[in-house]
């Protein structure tokens, strides 16, 4: 089975048992002093709430710093919103970088599932709002497909074993063994990411009477007295003081010392017609295929060991034998280098590529994105962060969330926060 896949779908599993005696212990907690809980949450909500007039600062402008922005001036109307962001433009690293695979149901059983579905919904909404063709937003199917170019005296399956396959099992490739269907229309989507988060940038900048994209890393918060005070604003890595009243980090894997990055590199490629399947290949190297409707492949696979990030945003390097590795894994995977022969009309032109890019996918010591206030680094911070391989699927949502978190203390009644709140880390430090 498909590794990647395999670590998607077990991703909910995991998770909830990692939380759990976090869970436990709140649970009693709140059972034993309730009231007193439920008291201090109040008055911490009360000091969180901003209005209209505030000026809402974001370190980060990809997904989720962008989402954040963008129902901050359709939620609520905000007239002031500040990016700030190392390289000064939007979606610079990995949601720039992403595939924007979006399925519907794949995290139900996890602590992600409810954010999932809304954000699922939320992407349907963007489309709407935003023109599909605009961000490249379509329905699709998706299939897992067992590959083994150099397995002898296998026959190929034939008649119904393959017409799920659009592409993968066609044109003569003798590597295919079987398929599983993973999703149709009704579960799985698209969404080209950094058209996505341009798209809802222009938006806000339509809307927002002071909407300002800054280049800057911020250092950290700046509070009137002590991290008590009232928050003044945002301090950046050449000192320069951005005035605000209220701060999200959202920064990737650069967000906070809690939150590391996994490289993928990927290759897009043309094919010779618009395709509608997503394939996830079990076998040679496992590898992902999302085709997109401009008549072009994002292809995939092979993660490096999870780290701390030291590269910039922006700057990240493409190892070339990478690149090769995923560009073969797929020529394999379609039959292109079998002993039996290239099929004569491949779907893929993985002789072109048109993009090679490579970015890193922030996660959490849980796998369990953090999302919330973090009032032990002053009044008015908060955190979003960490949300693995699904960073453009859970972007909505959490950026709704965020900005309903923002202005009135409080979620939106969509999404539970309390499976990710930051506080489950102990003390952590932002922006390492």
């Amino acid at each position: 089975f498909n590794s990647e896949l395999w670590r998607r779908m077990r991703y909910s599993w995991l998770v909830l048992g990692a939380i759990r005696p976090q869970v436990e212990a709140f649970v009693a907690f709140r059972h034993r002093f309730g009231r007193v809980a439920s008291a201090a949450r109040s008055i911490f909500a009360m000091a969180n709430q901003h209005d209209d007039e505030s000026h809402v600062l974001i370190a980060g402008a990809g997904i989720i710093g962008v989402s954040t922005a963008y129902y901050l001036q359709k939620n609520h109307n905000v007239k002031a919103i500040t990016l700030i962001d190392p390289t000064g433009s939007i979606a610079s690293a990995a949601s720039g970088k992403a595939g924007g695979f979006l399925a519907l149901d794949w995290n139900d059983y996890g602590p992600t599932g409810q954010l999932t579905r809304r954000s699922f919904a939320l992407h349907r909404e963007l489309a709407d709002d935003l023109s599909a063709s605009d961000i490249q937003y379509r329905r699709l199917t998706c299939a897992a497909v067992s590959v083994d170019p150099y397995r002898k005296g296998v026959s190929r399956p034939k008649g119904k074993k393959l017409e799920s396959v659009e592409w993968a099992g066609n044109d003569g490739n003798t590597a295919v063994l079987g398929m599983r269907p993973l999703g149709d229309e009704s579960t799985i989507a698209q969404v080209h990411p950094k058209k996505l988060c341009e798209r809802m940038w222009q938006e806000i900048c339509k809307n927002v009477p002071q909407a300002t994209l800054v280049k800057g890393r911020v250092t950290g918060a700046v509070h009137s007295g002590n991290a008590e005070g009232k928050l003044l604003g945002a301090k950046l890595s050449d000192g320069t003081i951005v005035e605000g009243d209220a701060l999200l980090f959202a920064c990737g894997p650069w967000t906070a010392d809690i939150v590391t990055g996994i490289k993928y590199h990927s290759v897009v490629v043309p094919t010779r017609s618009v395709l509608s399947q997503c394939v996830f290949f079990s076998g040679c190297g496992d590898p992902e295929v999302y085709v997109r409707p401009d008549s072009t492949a994002y292809c995939t696979g092979f993660p490096e060991a999870e780290r701390r990030v030291t590269e910039r945003p922006g700057e990240e390097s493409i190892d070339e034998t990478k690149v090769t590795t995923i560009l073969e894994s797929v020529k394999d995977a379609c039959g292109q280098n079998s002993d039996e022969g290239t099929p004569t009309s491949p779907a893929l032109q993985t002789e072109n590529p048109m993009i090679q890019q490579s970015c890193y996918l922030p996660s959490t010591p849980d796998g369990v994105p953090a999302i919330g206030a973090i009032p032990e680094c002053g009044t008015g911070c908060f955190i979003a962060a960490g949300h693995g391989c699904w960073g453009i699927l859970l972007g909505p949502a959490t950026g709704e969330s965020m900005a309903e978190l923002l202005m009135t203390g409080a979620g939106t009644e969509h999404v539970n926060l309390s499976p990710f709140r930051p506080s489950r880390f102990g003390s952590f430090k932002l922006v390492p």
